[in-house]
């Protein structure tokens, strides 16, 4: 349904792709990867015609409509929730407009000479909303919007009083809501919180076009893509699978490119060696000159291409007390809404405790209490001995000095590391070469995420608090702060939508619903097979 076909595109001296071929067909689900930079959104904008290729071309199938979701979403205001997302839904939204226009046309005396060809134009657009099934569309809406997220009494607010997160949810919410016959989604599951991540899997895999999508969800892309579809250095290479199985193929056919290249450089070696030994032998010429020309034949192998992964080496954090945060009798209000009441709650060291709850439980409420942003109403929360403190919310970012670079801002941190240090621990969180020099003002949202992630675990506290910290990260900064947070000495409390950080990380769980905290022993993976669910308000 959507070809490329030996597609060429460079920005500049950047070649982005060199003769690149794939495909999506309908019923396929692709997974776009690659690293940051190396063209995936490009794929996007030149399939929706928003951009032109250098060479080759890309194709649609006749009468096919595509639904796009990007990160840049526009303006919205002055319209509410339910409307934005219906202004949204494509033909059908533009048919439901028409039929209100039609219905206002006809019953207009000025127009009554133009009844009959009003009547006519009525019919054939009414037919096809039909066809489209458009007299369930605000039902669809209304359903798309609770699946993520929306509660009813949102669904009628001005669009406009939204934060850009819940404004990314209505764009997203438009896109499937066309119903069209291919879906573009980059980076959809950014804002979304697990309840909502699992809605939009069961909706993705009922979808019966193609789509083609890119995600740093790992859990979400294993359960999504049935093809994967690498962009790296110029060329485009499809796997069949999920994303692990991606990974796994992709590290066999790199161990056999590197045995090949090895063992032809072995060969290579051993016939020079030969020739610069008897070259100058009258007895060896016939053989020496049968060599040469046998090297002249052979077409060398390219070394083989490696992702730059860089781990930094954190230092331990200082010990703490055995109980690192009590929480006794705690209560807390918003208005009429009773968020905690009496709450209990006793973290200790080297414990790793994540929090699950839907929406407007509380979890960022207890990670506040904890840190000291918030005060309970009634209740204590103490810190214990020698704890020190390390908090990581998405205001972190707005902290950061924009006219420094980003080597600067680890240096203002850090003045007495030697000049290796801070560029190694900035490449470590991917800001390799001369990124180092970007200032912050024009870094991205998740690159300044992996700014304030690296100042914090350069010198790390002993109790980590994290509030969403894998919001656009990358695969590879995801996987080198697991590893960090693996080998961590010291105590964590977390939220994250992430279920493979969740998994890898967390060893206790504490669940906020209606009737009360519930904490569960042992980890993620324990809490979903104890609970019957991924995350509360979701069936198992």
């Amino acid at each position: 349904m959507i070809q490329l076909d030996n597609v060429s595109k460079t920005y500049g001296a950047q070649i982005l792709f060199l003769d690149a071929s794939t495909a999506a067909f309908r019923g396929e689900r692709v997974g776009l990867v690659g690293p940051n930079g190396c063209g995936k959104s490009t794929v996007f904008r030149m399939i929706m015609k928003q951009e032109e290729t250098d060479g080759g071309q890309v194709s649609i199938e006749r009468g096919a409509t595509l639904g796009y979701f990007s990160q840049d979403v526009g303006e919205m205001s002055g319209e509410t929730v339910l409307e934005a997302t219906l202004a949204g839904a494509g033909e059908v939204s533009e048919l439901a407009h028409e039929i209100a226009e039609l219905e206002k046309a006809m019953a207009d005396p000025v127009r009554a000479d133009e009844l009959d060809s009003l009547i006519e134009r009525f019919g054939d657009v009414q037919a096809r909303f039909d066809e489209l099934d458009g007299y369930a569309l605000e039902a669809r809406a209304r359903e798309v919007l609770a699946g993520l997220g929306f509660r009813d009494e949102v669904v009628a607010d001005d669009v406009g009083l939204l934060s850009g997160g819940w404004k990314m949810r209505v764009a997203l919410a438009r896109i499937l809501l066309m119903r069209p016959d291919g879906l573009l989604l980059d980076e959809p599951t950014n804002h979304l919180d697990i309840e909502s991540i699992i809605w939009l899997e069961q909706f993705l895999r009922d979808f019966p076009g193609a789509l083609i999508v890119t995600s740093h969800d790992r859990a979400f892309m294993n359960r999504i893509v049935t093809k994967i579809v690498e962009i790296d250095g110029g060329s485009i290479t499809t796997y069949a699978g999920d994303y692990d199985f991606y990974e796994a193929q992709r590290a066999q056919a790199e161990a056999q490119q590197e045995a090949q290249f090895a063992r032809q450089q072995a060969m290579l070696a051993k016939e020079k060696a030969f020739i610069e030994r008897f070259k100058a032998r009258a007895s060896h010429a016939a053989q020496v000159q049968s060599r040469v020309k046998k090297l002249d034949k052979i077409d060398t192998l390219e070394p083989p291409k490696r992702r730059r992964v860089i781990d930094f080496e954190f230092p331990d954090p200082p010990r703490s007390g055995e109980d690192v945060v009590k929480l006794e009798g705690v209560s807390k209000r918003y208005g009429d809404l009773a968020i905690y009441e009496d709450f209990d709650l006793v973290i200790r060291r080297r414990e790793r405790w994540c929090v699950m709850g839907v929406n407007g439980a509380g979890k960022s409420t207890l990670l506040k209490l904890v840190v000291g942003e918030l005060e309970p109403d009634a209740g204590r929360v103490a810190l214990g001995p020698s704890v020190k403190l390390g908090y990581f919310a998405q205001h972190s970012m707005e902290l950061l000095d924009g006219s420094r670079t980003v080597y600067e801002t680890l240096q203002d941190h850090f003045p007495v590391a030697g000049t290796g240090q801070p560029k190694t621990l900035a490449a470590a969180f991917g800001f390799p070469g001369d990124d180092v020099e970007k200032r912050c003002e024009l870094l991205s949202g998740g690159e300044k995420a992996r700014v304030v992630l690296a100042l914090m675990l350069f010198d790390p506290p002993n109790f980590l608090v994290l509030d969403e910290p894998t919001n656009h990260l990358d695969m590879d900064t995801k996987a080198m702060l697991v590893r960090a947070l693996e080998n961590f000495e010291g105590t964590l409390l977390m939220v994250s939508h992430d279920r493979h950080f969740l998994m890898a990380l967390s060893d206790h769980v504490l669940e906020l619903n209606p009737e009360g905290p519930r904490t569960y022993g042992g980890g993620y993976g324990e809490y979903v097979i104890a609970s019957g669910h991924e995350a509360p308000g979701v069936g198992g």
